[in-house]
């Protein structure tokens, strides 16, 4: 089957993920239901089908502005990386970002929109890429299979190692680790 060939500039839609907030280590996550193998392939064939733009926000602005505001951001980036003007924006989530372009939210939408689930693997190939490579930098949190969840792994890692500072201070399963380890600390 011919590859359908890429949409003329501003004739087209443009899809964005719900950047969720799974990883403890890393802004975005999103989790089609494919294994990494499958992922990486559909991954090297979407650029003939589509532009690719991706954003990203710092651990540092995640704490500064909260996970939502920066998922938002994020996607912002996205769209300026693009070097087009979309004609739609259609995000999953139920939350517009506040662009100027006209947009669509689809809650559940990588499980309705090829599109979006398009956008969601390409969100997710690279953070997991992004956090293999920061196992190299990092031992021993697991990184390089975790890819960032708290796993009981990561956790014990965290409570033997200490933070990186890829680490979300303000995100749940590290706030626990934290206090826990506090608490035991003072019980000393």
């Amino acid at each position: 089957m011919p590859h359908p060939a890429k949409p003329a500039e501003g004739s087209w839609t443009e899809h964005y993920p719900d950047l969720g907030t799974g990883p403890v280590s890393y802004a975005d996550s999103v989790s089609p239901g494919f294994y990494e193998r499958e992922r990486e392939a559909i991954f090297a064939r979407l650029p003939d089908y589509a532009q690719i733009g991706v954003g990203q926000a710092s651990v540092e602005e995640i704490e500064q502005i909260n996970i939502l505001r920066a998922a938002q951001l994020a996607m912002r980036r996205a769209v300026d990386s693009l070097g087009v003007t979309p004609a739609l924006i259609i995000v999953d989530g139920n939350r517009l970002p506040g662009f100027s372009f006209p947009t669509q939210c689809v809650v559940g939408g990588d499980g309705i929109s090829l599109s979006i689930a398009a956008a969601s693997i390409v969100a997710k190939v690279t953070r997991d890429r992004e956090m293999k490579t920061l196992a190299e930098s990092f031992p021993g949190y697991g990184w390089e299979t975790n890819v960032g969840y708290p796993t009981p792994e990561h956790r014990a890692a965290i409570q033997r190692l200490g933070l990186t500072p890829h680490h979300r201070r303000t995100f749940r399963a590290v706030y626990e680790v934290l206090t826990t380890n506090y608490c035991f600390d003072f019980l000393s």
